[in-house]
């Protein structure tokens, strides 16, 4: 990263540099055109102030963590720091110009939207010099991600930073609000719950009273996700599908060996593995699908263990996009099953 802050100072000087003589020519311009014209006419006067009536149209004024910001009106080179808010732009119909990404390619449902779409990197500290490179017109980043590379931000496009939210519908909203897309937003939302409730009914059809457990492949363990957090709470409570009764209810989610795992025994599983391109986890996941404790299990029997995307998964119960996939991916599971 310190070759990435030397090539972006070097830029910045170089650009300092053709401005100050872009500067100094404009001035020595200026100065032959005072000596040679007569005084200003009033007529000239209120021509010369409608390019500026007319700039003004071209701006707006939002409010950011950092106070007041003037942004373009219409901005169409939009960067959205974070892994997820670049969801929520192209949720609200606005397709950023590059992306910090974790993952080496997009998830399926970003794949033809972010096709053009430039990838950084992900990293706390962003690649200035591929965001430069961009030309954003502006930027718009959560607070507790980007706060302390506000300066250097600004220096590059307009920023706005934006208040830390539990939930991703007031993020959503409060992009919204920067962009002038309210309405948008509220479809957005509205189009979620519907789906999720049409999904609700279909599920309640299909699985019934069977148990279903959500858990996730980690290097060192097995994630079990109870019904009061994001993944689990996405599983058990929008899509209504029953937890193991032995969860405990005073966690939020529980890490076990697999010695321990045949207690929970649930009907189905539904399986993530935290990155799939992670040569350790895919090996801990050989080696749990050739135990004897995995084989024994009720949804390992009867072949009801589903494998879901890392990264279409990634962003699950933080954004409508990863929402609506996983909704139709768990309907399609069971919609097919034993097909």
């Amino acid at each position: 990263m310190k070759h990435a802050k030397t090539g972006l100072l070097l830029v910045m000087i170089t650009l300092m540099a053709l401005v100050m003589a872009a500067c100094s020519s404009n001035n020595g311009q200026g100065n032959t055109s005072a000596a040679a014209s007569p005084a200003t006419s009033p007529e000239a006067a209120q021509a010369s102030s409608e390019p500026s009536a007319a700039a003004a149209d071209n701006v707006r004024t939002v409010a950011s963590e950092k106070g007041d910001v003037t942004i373009p009106a219409n901005p169409n080179r939009v960067i959205g720091l974070s892994i997820v808010y670049p969801e929520f732009l192209q949720a609200l119909g606005v397709t950023p110009i590059a992306v910090q990404n974790f993952h080496p390619e997009f998830p399926s449902y970003l794949e033809e939207a972010f096709k053009n779409t430039t990838k950084m990197g992900i990293a706390r500290t962003p690649d200035f010099e591929k965001i430069l490179a961009a030309a954003p017109d502006l930027i718009i980043a959560p607070t507790w991600w980007s706060d302390k590379d506000y300066d250097q931000l600004t220096k590059i496009a307009p920023t706005v930073l934006l208040p830390q939210r539990d939930d991703w519908r007031d993020e959503l909203k409060d992009i919204a609000g920067v962009l002038g897309k309210q309405e948008e937003a509220d479809k957005v939302i509205q189009d979620l719950v519907d789906h999720e409730l049409a999904a609700k009914e279909k599920l309640d059809t299909l699985v019934g009273d069977e148990t279903v457990m959500y858990m996730m492949i980690m290097p060192d363990g097995i994630v079990l996700y109870g019904e009061n957090i994001d993944r689990g709470s996405f599983v058990h409570k929008t899509l209504g599908l029953k937890p193991v009764e032995n969860f405990p209810q005073s966690e939020l989610s529980v890490t076990i060996s697999l010695e321990k795992l045949p207690e929970y025994n649930p009907d189905h599983i539904i399986l993530q593995m935290n990155d799939d391109s992670n040569e350790t986890i895919q090996q801990y996941y050989k080696e749990i699908q050739s135990s004897s404790l995995w084989k024994n299990m009720t949804a390992v029997k009867k072949n009801q263990v589903y494998l879901v995307g890392g990264e279409e998964w990634f962003n699950l119960g933080m954004s409508p996009l990863a929402n609506r996939y996983a909704i139709d991916a768990v309907l399609d599971i069971f919609e097919n099953k034993g097909q």
